[in-house]
């Protein structure tokens, strides 16, 4: 298990500046080369980039080795910036759209969790794309794909649905395509329907014991800004909930947290919002001492000359379209200059809030933890006042010494949801999508 020391680590999720993802079709290597200059000087230490799967890997057979080339050169050319490099694998999906290889899609219908030829077919382009980066230094992570539990069931208009059993098996398979080791880390990502959704087939467990570390994406268009607002205490916590609710179902109570993505949407938030609620929202999630990092989305702006995006995916950048920083930009660079500074680390937690599993340690009711739901306000009630809750599961709560390696002296317990607040789609204009 790797446990990272701080300072802790603050990058983008790359957006290329120069014709979005469609530029790994033909990318222009001096466009990225200006990207990561400007990401370096703004002080990012890392940046994570999202090859997509079509291009690839075409046919199930066929790893192209002249794309897997251009991710090598991409990850390079970011050292050369003295940037880091985390690559996610299977992309999936982007931005509302999904980006499927033609083999698993229409007259070719498979499903990418439960077929086994397909499994196999990702297990050998995840090695594949490992092996063309693992002498790189700067190479620090893989991650299995970007959100791609949004496949699994609904809101999907096509889901490829599968088990729970089914999606743990096709997490492992794909992480064992990755040799274990302390110079990188092997992680898979979810969107969060795995901690606040019931009957999603990913489940909190997954996320917080497979792999080296957990990763959470904390996006408050799931409805906790529409029903609290968007620069509430709610808001400006959701990182912060995620990383402690996300613990709750670690089984090493050490185990760290990255908060891969973290946004500021003005589908519900105000432009001049924005930059308070990062510094904001990055201090808090910052107040957790299991948090290994935070990679903000996004470097950079989609271009208005492309069609069809949801509004909010035209402003997510800290970096606008014409490759000017932002004040969001400016407030990120800031903070993370802030946090990486501290001499003071945050002090364990006391306090847990209960959230109630059963014997197989899966949540009774996940609707108790998400936006509305009495987890997630009792919590949020406590942090409101100072008292930095915890979040420990009934089976934790029942046994005194797994109390006491975590450090919980209060326990706060709480009953169950009648009404909450999740919603699983980014923009009202665009039903069934998300980031």
């Amino acid at each position: 298990m790797i446990h990272p020391t701080p300072p802790l680590r603050f990058g983008v999720n790359y957006v290329p500046r120069d014709g979005w993802f469609y530029s790994w079709l033909s990318p222009r290597w001096d466009e990225v080369r200006r990207d990561f200059a400007t990401l370096a000087e703004l002080g990012m230490d890392h940046v994570r980039l999202f090859p997509f799967w079509p291009v690839l890997q075409p046919n199930r057979t066929l790893v192209r080795e002249e794309a897997l080339a251009d991710v090598r050169t991409m990850a390079v050319l970011a050292g050369e910036a003295g940037l880091d490099v985390a690559v996610d694998v299977v992309q999936g999906h982007m931005s509302s759209y999904d980006f499927l290889p033609a083999w698993l899609t229409s007259w070719h219908s498979r499903n990418m969790f439960t077929d086994p030829e397909v499994v196999a077919a990702q297990a050998e382009l995840t090695r594949r794309l490992h092996g063309a980066l693992e002498d790189l230094p700067q190479y620090i992570a893989l991650t299995l794909g970007n959100e791609v539990n949004q496949f699994s069931g609904d809101p999907h208009p096509s889901p490829m649905r599968a088990t729970s059993q089914q999606a743990e098996e096709w997490i492992t398979t794909l992480l064992d395509a990755v040799p274990a080791d302390d110079e990188r880390l092997r992680l898979h990502a979810e969107y969060d329907a795995i901690w606040y959704l019931d009957g999603h087939p990913f489940e909190p467990a997954h996320a917080s014991r497979l792999g080296d570390l957990t990763a959470i994406h904390s996006w408050i268009f799931n409805g906790t800004a529409q029903r609290y607002g968007g620069m509430s205490s709610q808001s400006l916590r959701h990182g912060e909930y995620l990383t402690e609710l996300s613990g709750a179902f670690a089984a090493d109570a050490g185990r760290q947290v990255w908060l891969q993505e973290i946004g500021a949407p003005l589908n519900v938030l105000e432009e001049a919002d924005a930059a308070a609620f990062c510094t904001q929202a990055v201090q808090h999630a910052a107040d957790s001492t299991s948090l290994w990092g935070v990679t903000w989305w996004c470097s950079h702006d989609v271009s208005p000359a492309l069609a069809d995006f949801p509004p909010l995916e035209y402003s997510l950048g800290l970096i606008d379209a014409d490759g000017a920083v932002k004040p969001i930009g400016r407030a990120f660079a800031e903070v993370a200059q802030e946090l990486r500074a501290r001499t003071a680390l945050p002090t364990p937690r006391r306090e847990a809030v209960v959230i109630d599993v059963g014997e197989d340690e899966a949540p009774l009711r996940r609707i108790d933890a998400a936006p509305g739901g009495t987890v997630f306000e009792t919590w949020n009630d406590l942090a409101a006042q100072g008292r930095r809750p915890a979040v420990v599961t009934s089976l934790t709560a029942s046994d005194p010494s797994a109390l006491a390696a975590r450090g919980i002296e209060t326990l706060h317990r709480v009953g169950e949801t009648t009404s909450g607040g999740y919603s699983a789609v980014s923009d009202s204009e665009a039903l069934g999508v998300h980031a």
